[in-house]
């Protein structure tokens, strides 16, 4: 055999290894996307909250998708950690239409590449919350709790000293807003989707002022002991998706009476699995938020969406655009309203922000 035909047929044999390493890679990238989730808890023992109370067991739920990678230092560098909003859980964020949009392959947070991590918020989905039976002797939590807890899973039982990211939702939103000023160091960037980092204030202050003052003065609400869901609740949670959704989407939602009632019927059907005392303690639980005084330490690098037409962080009032400016090369995006814009609820179609996220990741690319 001559040398020449030994180079031929070795290019060959290697071409032919390429191809199978590639379909073997190809294979894997997409057995990990297709892969169901991963669920696990973590159990804290006598977990003390910031008011003081304690719980002898409080377990946080989370989820995760793809791996994590290691960098030549051994410490995990591809960690993506997304928050949920009020009353939802880490499983709303694993819809098809938020894989399609943010995980699949190609995506802004492509599972292939990134070890995306989905905690249920303390009071939400799979963690420990009142409606698992202490009812209204459950401890009063706040976001700061929010915030503790997952910072625990992160870094002590995940192991990860440094996220690559923090992607927030409304609630979510805020405890990005928190984790950046309470842990300047522990993630390259935040992205908080539909919030303010000032106090709740206005119509979303009122909302769930009145929602709460309704179901602790409905009589069969039994000072949070109750045997049956107090109606109340359900009748605070049609007044909050009153004011949640855009008012042109509602005004094409609404055009008749018999689409009104439609309406109404969906929300009311939405509301019956829902608990009084877990909706209590989630409205309730933003009191302690406000992350003004810690703007300018914010070491992160910060991109901000809001809605034009979310109801609840008005853009006329201009508080995303003063708060921004206090922040270090922070950076905002109010999105205009186009088809398919839900008002405070285009958080939850993230086809409609997915392109700032991918923005949003580039940036996170770039050398300082």
């Amino acid at each position: 055999m001559t040398t020449l035909l030994k180079i031929a047929l070795s290019a060959a044999a290697v071409a032919a290894l390429s191809i199978a390493q590639a379909s073997d890679a190809g294979a894997q990238a997409a057995q990990s996307y297709e892969a169901p989730p991963k669920e696990a808890n973590a159990i804290f023992a006598n977990y003390r909250f910031r008011a003081g109370e304690t719980l002898p067991e409080l377990r946080l739920n989370y989820t995760t998708l793809g791996q994590p990678r290691r960098n030549s230092h051994g410490a995990i560098d591809n960690a993506v950690l997304m928050l949920h909003w009020t009353s939802a859980s880490g499983q709303a964020l694993l819809t098809p239409e938020f894989r399609t949009a943010l995980f699949a392959p190609g995506a802004p947070f492509d599972a292939n590449r990134y070890f995306v991590i989905l905690p249920d918020a303390i009071g939400h989905g799979r963690s420990s919350k009142p409606s698992d039976g202490l009812r209204a002797s459950f401890p009063r939590y706040g976001y700061g709790d929010m915030v503790d807890l997952q910072h625990k899973l992160v870094t002590e039982v995940l192991g990860i000293a440094r996220l690559r990211a923090i992607v927030g939702i409304s609630m979510g939103c805020m405890n990005a807003w928190q984790w950046a000023e309470a842990y300047p160091d522990a993630m390259d960037g935040i992205m908080p989707i539909a919030c303010f980092p000032s106090p709740i204030a206005g119509r979303n202050l009122l909302w769930r002022r009145m929602v709460v003052d309704a179901i602790k003065s409905d009589p069969a609400w039994a000072g949070g002991n109750y045997k049956q869901q107090p109606p109340s609740a359900t009748n605070g949670l049609a007044i909050a998706r009153l004011l949640i959704d855009g008012v042109p989407r509602l005004q094409e939602a609404a055009a008749t009476t018999e689409s009104a009632d439609a309406f109404v019927r969906s929300v009311r059907e939405q509301a019956v699995p829902v608990d009084a005392n877990d909706v209590m303690y989630a409205l309730e639980a933003s009191r302690d938020f406000d992350t003004r005084p810690g703007l300018s330490r914010v070491k992160a690098k910060v991109l901000a969406v809001n809605f034009a037409d979310d109801e609840f962080y008005r853009d006329s009032l201009q508080t995303l655009q003063h708060d921004i400016r206090i922040v270090p090369g922070g950076r905002f995006v109010v999105r205009d309203v186009s088809d398919g814009s839900a008002g405070h609820l285009s958080m939850t179609r993230p086809a409609l922000w997915a392109d700032h996220a991918r923005n949003f990741v580039a940036w996170l690319a770039e050398k300082p």
